[in-house]
């Protein structure tokens, strides 16, 4: 079993294209031990000052285990699972659905599932989407996952006081509370309390664990869980990756070599724009969860100089964007690296039958294998991508499978962490988001929110005469 990382394509050799200018040089590449070194030093302060919470997550037992014993207790009890939540709260769920469980899990019948429960994951606060799922639901027969570090993000507290109003008015006021588990800060937060006072169930996300590095926590672990993925497996990869990404030695350490990579290329080549293209359809959705994390922890304000820094993440499938974004990867502007991600066994394959021999367009195809396409496509992608001096570099897993999605996890956040230290920003805030969040206080009449609407009082209003 292993997670490897190929960044050939990223480097110029000798017998590189004449546009390899684009790529970074074998002597930058072998300079970057100094900032490595100062990268991991910053880290192994974060750690020791207990920040880094998501690295303990693989070796903590009890958290873990708050999960299974929920499943184990209530096993057989639900057709389907609602998770109310937005950003890591929801990316996580859905990516680990999409890699873990079968195709078009959610539509499969009860005995195809195992008769483990449908997920669903209520990531926006749309009503057209909000108002589908309830009216098909049997909510006898459905637990809604209510994740929330705070309790007080606007939209899933928003969802939950929908859904609490709907139990209630079907099942009564205690069945209701027996449908609903609180994912939430051991202690502080609006839903603590409230799980104690009213007898609901609750599970933890430990103090030192945000939002986007919970998915090892319950925020993902439940869900999964209650699919009957194997959630053990899940964490003891990520705990092989943690300890290979403890290494002091770039070319051994995985998250080191992407982190830096990815940090030169944009500072030092302008490649500002970074794409994760996994030619993996159950990988689709891990790409929408790296997005979540790359973005919103290295977007920032710089911390010695107040510079505004960071890489645009960007999510692509393999082969599909083959046919709507790689022309731009290819001949558009050259800001862009690409991380493809391979799976050696796909799990399952087809051959392509031999007709139309008479067809050169067909006959080339019969006798080959849909998994074989398919990484010849990445293979050719990438080559070509290269030829024209565009970067890139290539994650491969053996099969996608919990250990090896646990490994990929561990491998992008730790290499998070190791990008903020060489940005210099902190990637575990995210003050960017706040305003936005004071000024939905305002308007919405919220007790503590007087500053905020002040100043929203005082934003200038809408000009009729730039308006057509």
């Amino acid at each position: 079993m292993s997670v490897t990382i190929d960044y050939s394509n990223m480097l110029a050799r000798d017998d590189a294209s004449a546009e390899a200018h684009a790529a970074l040089s074998e002597s930058a590449w072998s300079a970057t031990r100094g900032d490595f070194a100062r990268a991991q030093a910053v880290f192994a302060s974060q750690r020791a000052h207990g920040v880094l919470g998501f690295l303990d997550l693989p070796t903590d037992a009890a958290l873990a285990k708050q999960s299974t014993d929920f499943v184990a207790a209530t096993r057989g009890r639900y057709h389907d699972v609602v998770v109310l939540g937005i950003g890591g709260s929801a990316l996580g769920p859905i990516a680990l659905r999409t890699a873990l469980r079968p195709s078009g899990w959610n539509s499969l019948p009860d005995v195809a599932r195992g008769e483990w429960p449908r997920l669903h994951v209520l990531d926006n606060v749309d009503p057209v989407t909000i108002l589908a799922l309830l009216e098909r639901l049997e909510l006898a027969r459905t637990l809604f996952i209510v994740i929330s570090k705070s309790g007080g993000t606007a939209e899933t507290m928003a969802q939950y006081l929908v859904v609490r109003q709907r139990l209630e008015e079907a099942l009564g006021s205690e069945k209701a509370k027996e449908a609903l588990v609180f994912v939430t800060d051991p202690e502080k937060g609006a839903l603590r309390p409230l799980a104690r006072a009213e007898g609901i169930r609750a599970l933890d996300i430990p103090a030192n664990v945000g939002g986007r590095f919970s998915v090892l926590t319950p925020v993902g672990i439940l869900p999964a869980a209650l699919m009957g993925i194997d959630v053990g497996h899940l964490l003891a990869g990520a705990e092989d990756m943690r300890r290979r990404c403890e290494s002091e030695e770039l070319a051994k350490n995985p998250a080191g070599v992407f982190a830096m990579l990815q940090y030169l290329a944009d500072t030092t080549l302008g490649k500002h724009v970074q794409v994760l293209m996994p030619y993996s359809d159950p990988l689709r959705d891990f790409a929408a969860w790296f997005v979540q994390l790359w973005a919103e922890s290295l977007g920032k304000a710089r911390k010695s100089d107040g510079a505004h820094v960071g890489p645009t993440p960007l999510a692509a499938l393999g082969a599909t964007d083959q046919h709507s974004q790689v022309q731009l990867f290819m001949e558009g502007p050259a800001d862009k690296t690409i991380t493809f991600i391979a799976v050696k066994e796909g799990g399952a394959d087809v051959e392509i039958p031999k007709r139309h021999q008479d067809v050169a367009e067909l006959a080339y195809l019969g006798g080959h294998r849909l998994g074989e396409l398919l990484d010849i496509e990445r293979r050719a992608t990438a080559g070509a991508l290269a030829r024209r001096g565009r970067p890139n570099m290539t994650i491969t897993l053996d099969r996608v499978d919990p250990w090896h999605i646990g490994g990929l996890i561990m491998l992008l956040e730790i290499a998070t962490i190791y990008a903020g230290a060489l940005y210099d920003v902190n990637p575990l805030d995210q003050p960017g988001v706040e305003l936005g969040k004071q000024f939905t206080y305002a308007m919405l009449g919220r007790a503590d929110a007087e500053r905020a609407r002040q100043e929203w009082n005082m934003l200038p209003k809408a000009d009729p005469r730039w308006s057509v």
